[in-house]
């Protein structure tokens, strides 16, 4: 069973047809008690009874902005339980700034169903988030006065990624703001003097690809897991060519754009971002067709017909391979395979480097309304 999502009045909103919901659940139990069982003067809770404590608790089927409960408890007295109280928290961490808010804490109240139930909520579960959680069973009296248990020992959890539904979702608004397409023919990777000699006598001549870092979508399945080179492919509007200022280094490795991205290639869609500025970033995947890249985005990612999609396009044309990239948008584009700097050619910008544009590690903008979708950020 399925607890309906609230909204931050803590009244329910509309669920869908298909959603088996518990329609009672609520936020009356904030401030009803803590974990050692202290009770608010105002919770209107009745002197403890003893009613089972559940024990062994058991998350399951976690995603993005839910996961299923379920726990043991002793048959004593079980016939009496009327609800469950469900006490979430965000795990505190370490590193976090001392002198920031701390977020609410979120008690949940359902009528007692046959376990395990499903807990969501966008606005309370964050994606690769770690929460902790505690239940209690309670008994509500014919007075409004709730009788409860001791609260569970507390257990741990994380929260998933964005699933592909969601992705989808994201998908779909950037379609929206891509804009028209303009030709490239080239993709192109700015980088340090030192990363090249490096790359000639560390790796044989060969850039390889590193884990992707923590920049844009918190709920991004690619963060911290999929393993590939940065390109970029923008052109300036009124050259066809690539800008020649950058945010990554002075030196730059340019490759025909047919070495990297052809018909033994497949393309995914990996996010869609802002950096509290105007200009929006999508990051997009070239791997090989069958290439372990490859399949771990065929499992993870949307894929795009290369022939035509709002945001990077390979056609024939005459017998050659034509490429178009969206104008409105920063594409950034992550090739999942080793490549060698023979396949193209590398040279100093004549324009500057302007670190204000750096993407690395950029956290997301998460009031924008363009990138963002309800299930967290």
């Amino acid at each position: 069973m399925e607890v309906p999502r609230l909204d931050r009045s803590g009244m329910s909103s509309p669920t869908s047809p298909c959603e088996d919901v518990i329609k009672n659940l609520s936020l009356e139990a904030i401030q009803l008690c803590d974990r050692d069982g202290n009770k608010s003067q105002d919770s209107g809770i009745a002197e403890m009874e003893e009613l089972p404590v559940p024990h062994n608790i058991k998350i399951s089927n976690i995603t993005c902005d839910s996961f299923k409960i379920s726990w043991d408890m002793d048959s004593k007295s079980k016939d009496r339980i009327t609800h469950y109280f469900i006490d979430l928290n965000k795990k505190e961490n370490k590193n976090s700034n001392k002198f920031k808010h701390k977020d609410v804490p979120t008690k949940l109240v359902a009528k007692a169903v046959p376990l395990p139930m499903t807990v969501r909520g966008h606005w309370f579960l964050s994606p690769r988030t770690e929460y902790t959680v505690a239940v209690q069973t309670a008994s509500k009296q014919v007075d409004g006065d709730y009788v409860v248990s001791e609260w569970s020992e507390i257990i741990e959890f994380c929260t998933g990624d964005y699933s592909k539904v969601h992705l989808t979702q994201l998908l779909e608004k950037a379609e929206v703001i891509a804009g028209r397409m303009l030709k490239l023919s080239v993709f192109y990777r700015n980088q340090h003097k030192e990363y090249f000699d490096y790359i000639r006598d560390q790796h044989g001549n060969a850039m390889q690809p590193s884990v992707k870092d923590n920049s844009g979508s918190h709920g991004s399945p690619i963060s911290g897991k999929l393993e590939g080179i940065f390109f970029s492919c923008n052109t300036e509007f009124n050259t066809g060519k690539p800008p020649q200022d950058s945010p990554y280094g002075r030196y730059r490795f340019e490759i025909s754009a047919e070495k990297l991205f052809n018909p033994n290639t497949n393309l995914y869609f990996g996010d869609f971002y802002c950096m509290y500025t105007a200009y929006h970033y999508v990051i997009l995947v070239i791997a090989p067709v069958g290439s372990p890249g490859d399949e771990f985005c065929k499992q993870r990612l949307p894929q795009l017909n290369s022939k035509d999609n709002k945001f990077l396009t390979c056609t024939e044309e005459d017998g050659i391979m034509v490429y178009h990239h969206a104008q409105d948008v920063i594409l950034e584009v992550i090739y999942t395979d080793p490549v060698d700097l023979s396949l193209g050619t590398v040279a100093e910008i004549t324009g500057h480097q302007v670190m204000s544009l750096s993407t690395a590690n950029a956290k997301k903008d998460p009031s924008c309304k363009t990138c963002n979708i309800s299930v967290g950020r």
